[in-house]
């Protein structure tokens, strides 16, 4: 009886085979864990000294070799904000129609290999493309919403790629139950497909903060400003940014506390942590109300 229900060579084989697989992911995800780890527990180290309510909400003085980082703060929610409202209802849009209502043909199929190849453009080229489009053909001069809109043409593809996916994932049923009672094509997407989209589209939202809170080379020729004594207006005003800052007290001002870089790159982290973790938990909150 005990020889009946021993494991067999086949069993014992899979089961080392599937330790070891076990094993090599777990070490790819440290490989990955830890070189953050590293970073933040560095910055943490070395600029956390400097971190106060002073530091967050004063000016730079002394030729930026002291004092605050608060417009480069203030100019950053206004980069990020603007984009979003130019990107994200665009990128639905485009989604939406590429995913409900645009026939398989080799036009369609052309657009999404545009879209693919546009998001492996470099940031440098998206630089380029936005002082020619932003600051001199339309004549919005550099200032926020010329770089806004240069960050928003650079994350477009991720906005619409991750919407796209997150609509097919909808179970065709849904669709097809809204037709059955009469409902529209389109009051089937509004009522039905986007509410249960809606968190693969934060998604991409997230991941659009994370990129354009960090971008430097985009926002440098279309809008980002060296030093501003002022705060900006409006959206036709230059600003401060704080991947701008952080470039510019690392590598242009002589003379710089070592700690100043650091507390400039922990806040910039920390900034964009807090973003994405309001917008993970608008989108767990979401996913648990999904009834399917």
């Amino acid at each position: 009886m005990a020889t009946m229900f021993a494991e067999s060579a086949l069993n014992a084989r899979n089961k080392k085979v599937q330790g070891l697989v076990k094993t090599l992911f777990m070490l790819m995800t440290l490989l990955l864990i830890i070189p953050v780890a590293i970073i933040l527990g560095t910055l943490v180290y070395k600029g956390g000294g400097i971190i106060s309510i002073d530091f967050l909400f004063t000016y730079p003085t002394d030729g930026m070799t002291a004092g605050g980082i608060f417009p480069a703060l203030l100019g950053t929610v206004w980069l990020v904000s603007v984009a979003l409202l130019a990107s994200v209802p665009i990128g639905i849009a485009a989604a939406i129609y590429l995913s409900e209502y645009a026939p398989d043909n080799w036009s369609t199929r052309a657009i999404n290999l545009a879209i693919i190849n546009l998001a492996g453009v470099p940031s440098i080229v998206h630089a380029l493309f936005g002082v020619g489009a932003f600051v001199i053909f339309f004549g919005f001069g550099t200032s926020i919403l010329s770089a806004s809109l240069t960050l928003a043409i650079m994350t477009l593809p991720v906005v619409i790629v991750s919407t796209r996916e997150s609509l097919q994932a909808v179970p065709p049923a849904f669709r097809e139950a809204c037709w059955n009672m009469g409902a529209t094509r389109w009051q089937a997407i509004r009522k039905v497909v986007l509410p249960n989209a809606v968190t693969g589209i934060l998604t991409g939202v997230i991941l659009e903060v994370s990129r354009t809170s960090g971008e430097t080379a985009p926002i440098m020729f279309t809008g980002a400003a060296f030093f501003l004594p002022f705060l900006p207006q409006g959206i036709f005003d230059q600003t401060m940014a704080m991947s701008l800052h952080l470039f510019v007290v690392s590598t242009q001002v002589p003379g710089v506390p070592e700690e100043l870089p650091y507390g400039v790159a922990l806040v910039l982290i920390a900034m964009v942590l807090l973003m994405n973790s309001l917008s993970i938990g608008f989108r767990m909150y979401l996913r648990g109300k999904k009834k399917w």
